[in-house]
């Protein structure tokens, strides 16, 4: 833990430097208890963005060549970041999450999967659904209103948690997924707009 809160600091000078980030919502996250972030994804920069200036421990995923990069490999692994294989289903990544999620941690997630760099909203993928429904997270919508510019102030900002209570018992097939999917992307979508017009 010491790592990560070292980490994070060296994170939010960076941060409040080039990139500042004016954070709101922050009070919808639980004091405690698994949490599912879901935010829509612009940047590279954006998985530090969500997590830093949170006082809880955020983990996130990271591709699993990193872990083999002798300096960054060992501080990835000591913030909490889950290796990820890409282009394949990784049942050990998916194990990892639920773990972190079982011990009443943070995972921020992106559910479009990749970065959209039109600013737009896309449909979500079904991993943040399918830890949305196999675990019991609070899943908090987040919506990041960029793009980053060098010195300029960038939002993100938190909503509301999502009710799911009417898919926590039914099983994980892939109907069940793509509606809580959808729901998912509905809320980031609705927030976003609802913060952009503020």
């Amino acid at each position: 833990m010491m790592i990560y809160v070292f980490v994070r600091s060296l994170l939010q000078v960076m941060y409040s430097l080039l990139f500042p980030l004016k954070i709101e919502g922050e009070h919808h996250i639980p004091k405690d208890g698994p949490v599912l972030l879901c935010a829509n994804h612009i940047s590279l920069l954006d998985p530090p963005a969500i997590g830093i200036w949170l006082e809880r421990k955020v983990s996130f995923f990271a591709k699993e060549e990193l872990f083999r990069i002798p300096l960054l490999g060992a501080i990835i692994r000591a913030v909490g970041a889950i290796p990820v294989k890409r282009g394949a289903g990784d049942r050990k990544a998916l194990s990892l999450t639920l773990d972190v999620l079982k011990q009443g941690g943070i995972v921020g997630i992106f559910p479009e999967g990749t970065r959209i760099h039109s600013g737009m909203i896309e449909e979500g993928k079904k991993g943040a659904a399918f830890f949305a429904v196999r675990s019991q997270a609070v899943v908090i919508p987040v919506a990041i209103l960029g793009p980053y510019r060098l010195f300029r102030k960038t939002r993100i900002v938190y909503g509301a948690p999502i009710d799911l209570s009417a898919y926590r018992n039914m099983k994980s097939n892939s109907a069940v997924l793509a509606e809580v999917s959808t729901l998912i992307m509905e809320h980031i979508r609705r927030l976003s707009k609802q913060s952009m017009g503020k």
